[in-house]
C-alpha cells in the first residue's frame, strides 16, 4: 500500500538545495581571497634612481636585471622629477644614492608597495654600508596609520549595499520595479552617508574631503543596489551568491586597497582597471591624498556601474511586464476556459430539463 511522498526526504532535499548556496560562497571566497593574497609578489614594480651619471645607470641596470621583472627601474635626472612621479603615481619609490642615500615614496598610493620599494633599496643601501633615509611625500591620514582604512570603508559600505539588495528583493517582491529601483537609491544614500561619518568623524580615516569621500561611496553603493535589484528579476535566490561573487569575491581582491595590481596575480590586477570597488578605492586616494590626479577615470568607472545598473533595471521592468501580461493572459484565457464549460454544463442540463419534461408530457 503507497503511503505517498515522504515529507522527510523532502524537507531533506529541500535544505541540501539551500545548502548549495553557502558553499559555493566558500568555494568562491576562498579561490578569490587565497588566489589573490595568499603570496604577492611584485612585477613591473615601477622605481626610479635618482642621478644621471654612469654610475647611476649602472645601479639602475643591475637593480632591473636582478629583479627579473619584479621591478621596473628607470632614471630620472632630479628629486623634483621623481617627487612628480609619486604624486602623479607613476611611480612607488625613488631611490637618491650617495653617501646619505634617501628613498622617496608615496604610502598613500599603496602601503603595502612602500613597503615593498623599501624593502629592496633598505638592502641597496646596506650593501654601500649607509643608512636609509626614507621620506614619505604623501602620509596617511593620521587615523589610518595602515593605509588601508578606505579598504575597510569599502567593505563597510559594501556589505551595506549587497546585504540590502537581498531586502529590497524578497521583502519588496510584491512592489513595483521602480519603487524598489527608489528604495535601492534612498538605501544607497544612506549606507553612503555611513560610510562617510566612519572615514570621517568616527575613525578619522580621512582629515579632509568629506563631500567627496560621501560622493564616490553614494555613486558605488547606487550601482550595487540597482545592479542587484535588476538581477534579481532574473536570478530569484541565486541573487546573493551573484552580487556576492561580482562585489565581494571579484571586487575586494582587485581593488587595490590591500595590494595594488604590481603585486598580484595577473587576473586580478586587470579587473582593477574598471572594476567598481577598485574605482571607490582609488577615487577617494586621489580625491584625498593626490590632488584629484586621474580622479575624472575613477569617477567614470563608478559612473559606468551605476548606468549598467540602471540600465539592468530598465530591463527587468520591461521583463517583469511582460510576464506579468503573460500571467494575465494566461488566467484570463482560463478563466473563459472556466466560463466555456459552465455555460456547456448549463446547456447539458436544460436539454436534460427538457427531456424530462417532455417525457413527462408524453406519458
Amino acid at each position: 500500500m503507497s503511503t505517498g511522498p515522504n515529507p522527510t526526504n523532502a524537507a531533506l532535499r529541500h535544505v541540501l538545495g539551500h545548502l548549495l548556496t553557502p558553499l559555493l560562497m566558500c568555494l568562491g571566497m576562498g579561490l578569490a581571497y587565497l588566489g589573490a593574497f595568499h603570496a604577492p609578489q611584485p612585477h613591473d614594480l615601477r622605481v626610479d634612481v635618482v642621478g644621471s651619471g654612469p654610475a647611476t645607470q649602472v645601479l639602475a641596470q643591475t637593480l632591473h636585471d636582478k629583479a627579473d621583472g619584479a621591478l621596473d627601474v628607470r632614471t630620472v635626472p632630479d628629486r623634483a622629477t621623481a617627487a612628480d612621479a609619486l604624486l602623479h603615481q607613476d611611480s612607488y619609490g625613488a631611490y637618491i644614492p650617495g653617501d646619505h642615500p634617501e628613498l622617496l615614496v608615496a604610502s598613500a598610493s599603496s602601503d603595502t608597495s612602500a613597503m615593498a620599494v623599501e624593502k629592496v633599496f633598505t638592502e641597496v643601501a646596506a650593501g654601500q654600508d649607509a643608512p636609509l633615509k626614507v621620506t614619505d611625500l604623501a602620509p596617511t591620514a593620521p587615523g589610518d596609520p595602515t593605509g588601508q582604512g578606505v579598504f575597510f570603508l569599502l567593505v563597510a559600505v559594501s556589505i551595506g549595499a549587497y546585504a540590502s539588495v537581498a531586502v529590497i528583493g524578497a521583502a519588496g517582491a510584491a512592489l513595483p520595479l521602480r519603487i524598489r529601483g527608489l528604495l535601492a537609491v534612498g538605501t544607497a544614500l544612506v549606507v553612503s552617508l555611513i560610510g562617510t561619518l566612519f572615514a570621517g568623524p568616527v575613525f578619522h580615516l580621512v582629515d579632509h574631503g568629506l563631500a567627496g569621500v560621501w560622493a564616490l561611496s553614494w555613486l558605488y553603493a547606487a550601482g550595487i543596489l540597482l545592479i542587484g535589484v535588476g538581477l534579481h528579476t532574473y536570478l530569484r535566490r541565486w541573487t546573493t551568491l551573484g552580487v556576492m561573487v561580482l562585489f565581494v569575491m571579484l571586487n575586494f581582491t582587485s581593488s587595490g586597497g590591500i595590494y595594488r595590481p604590481e603585486l598580484q596575480p595577473g587576473f586580478f590586477g586587470s579587473l582593477h582597471a574598471f572594476w567598481n570597488g577598485a574605482g571607490l578605492v582609488e577615487g577617494i586616494r586621489s580625491h584625498v591624498y593626490f590632488d584629484g590626479h586621474a580622479l575624472g577615470g575613477h569617477l567614470l568607472v563608478l559612473t559606468l556601474w551605476l548606468l549598467a545598473g540602471i540600465a539592468l533595471v530598465t530591463l527587468a521592468g520591461r521583463t517583469e511586464a511582460a510576464r506579468n501580461a503573460a500571467a494575465l493572459e494566461a488566467e484570463t484565457k482560463e478563466e473563459t476556459k472556466e466560463e466555456t464549460k459552465k455555460e456547456e454544463r448549463s446547456e447539458e442540463a436544460k436539454e436534460e430539463m427538457e427531456e424530462e419534461m417532455g417525457e413527462a408530457i408524453a406519458v
